[in-house]
C-alpha cells in the first residue's frame, strides 16, 4: 500500500457535509476494516441514482462544498474504489473492488431516499479504467442498471497487460492481480468485460476514439462485435480520427456535442433495470449478484457458470466452486 492511501492517514476535516455534495466513508459490506470514500452530489429535486468511477490510475476529485453536480437531475455518486488515495484496503482491478460500488448504492438508498426519485431506477458511467469498470459491473450485476455507458474501457485486461509496451498499466495490473496473464490467464479473464458479455441485459452504450492510444480502440469494437452476434443491447459508436495520449485528443467541437448528446440519450432513455429471464445460465466471473441470488466462488481468480430457475428458485454451479444463495 503506497503511503497516504489510508483513511485514517488522512485529515478528519477531508471529509464533510454540505447542501450541495457529501464527501464521506463508508463501510465495505465484504471486506472487513475496509472504508470506501464516496462524493454524493445531491439534486435539486429528487431524481435517478447514477454511480460514477474514476481512471485507473486515478482517484476521486475530493469536491468543495460549492462545486457543482456533474450530471444535474441525478443523485451522483462518485466512488473512491478501494486503495485509492481516500480509501482503505488493497485495489484488485475489477476485483472485489466492484462491490465498492453497490455498497455505496444501498448507502444512498438508505440515507438518502429524499433526493431519490425512483430507488431502483440506477445508471452507471465510467471513463478509461471507469470504463473498463463498467463493463465488468454490467456482467456481474446484470440485472441492476436501466443503462450503462462504458467510455474509451478496456474490455480485455489481458490483451491491455500484452499492449502495454512502456509499463505504464502493466506493473500495476502485476500487483493488483497478483500474477501476469501468461501466468495464470483465467485472473485477466475474471476481470475482462468481455467475458461477462453473456450476462449484459442493461443497455450499454460504448464510445471509443478510433485512434487512442492509451486503450485501443479494438477493445469496444471486440465488445461490440461479439455483443451483435449475441444479439446484447449495445450501442458502440467509434469517433473517427478522435484519441492520440488523451483518449479525447483531436475531438472537434462537433463531436463533443454528439458525445454530450449520446451519454445524455444513454441516462435519459431507460427508466427501469431489466429483468432476468426466468431461467438460464449465468458467467460467474468470480461472482455475480442478481436481484434474486448470489453467486460468490471459492476464488476471485476463477470463472464458472450457474444454472438458474427463478419459477423453483434454484440455482446450481454447473463450473466452478462455491456457494449460491436466493434471497
Amino acid at each position: 500500500m503506497r503511503d497516504g492511501h489510508h483513511i485514517n492517514l488522512i485529515k478528519p476535516e477531508t471529509f464533510y457535509s454540505s447542501d450541495r455534495v457529501d464527501f464521506l466513508p463508508i463501510e465495505s459490506s465484504i471486506t472487513e476494516g475496509v472504508r470506501v470514500a464516496v462524493a454524493i452530489y445531491k439534486p435539486e429535486a429528487p431524481g435517478p441514482i447514477l454511480l460514477m468511477s474514476h481512471g485507473w490510475h486515478e482517484s476521486v476529485t475530493r469536491p468543495e462544498a460549492d462545486t457543482p453536480n456533474p450530471y444535474p437531475g441525478f443523485l451522483t455518486v462518485q466512488v473512491d474504489m478501494r486503495g485509492r488515495a481516500y480509501s482503505t484496503g488493497e485495489p484488485d482491478a475489477n476485483g472485489y473492488e466492484l462491490y465498492d460500488f453497490l455498497d455505496a448504492l444501498n448507502y444512498v438508498r438508505e440515507h438518502y431516499s429524499d433526493f431519490i426519485s425512483d430507488p431502483d431506477r440506477v445508471h452507471f458511467i465510467g471513463g478509461s479504467g471507469g470504463g473498463g469498470n463498467a463493463l465488468a459491473l454490467a456482467g456481474r450485476f446484470p440485472d441492476l442498471f436501466a443503462s450503462v455507458v462504458a467510455m474509451y474501457g478496456m474490455s480485455d485486461y489481458a490483451a491491455w497487460y500484452q499492449s502495454d509496451d512502456v509499463g505504464e498499466f502493466r506493473d500495476e495490473m502485476d500487483i493488483w492481480i497478483g500474477t501476469s496473464p501468461s501466468e495464470k490467464a483465467e485472473a485477466y479473464a475474471v476481470r475482462s468485460g468481455i467475458t461477462a458479455l453473456p450476462n449484459l441485459f442493461s443497455p450499454l452504450y460504448l464510445v471509443h476514439g478510433e485512434t487512442d492510444l492509451r486503450v485501443s480502440s479494438s477493445h469496444s469494437r471486440t465488445y461490440a462485435e461479439a455483443a451483435s452476434l449475441l444479439h446484447k443491447p449495445v450501442e458502440y459508436w467509434e469517433i473517427e480520427g478522435v484519441g492520440d495520449n488523451a483518449h479525447l485528443g483531436n475531438i472537434t467541437p462537433e463531436q463533443q456535442k454528439r458525445l454530450d448528446a449520446f451519454i445524455s440519450t444513454a441516462l435519459q432513455s431507460h427508466s427501469r433495470a431489466p429483468d432476468l429471464p426466468n431461467r438460464g445460465v449465468l458467467v460467474v466471473p468470480g461472482y455475480v449478484r442478481t436481484r434474486h441470488f448470489d453467486v460468490k466462488l471459492d476464488s476471485i481468480d476463477q470463472v464458472g457458470l450457474v444454472a438458474y430457475d427463478l419459477e423453483t428458485g434454484e440455482a446450481k454451479l454447473i463450473k466452478g466452486t462455491g456457494t449460491v444463495s436466493f434471497y
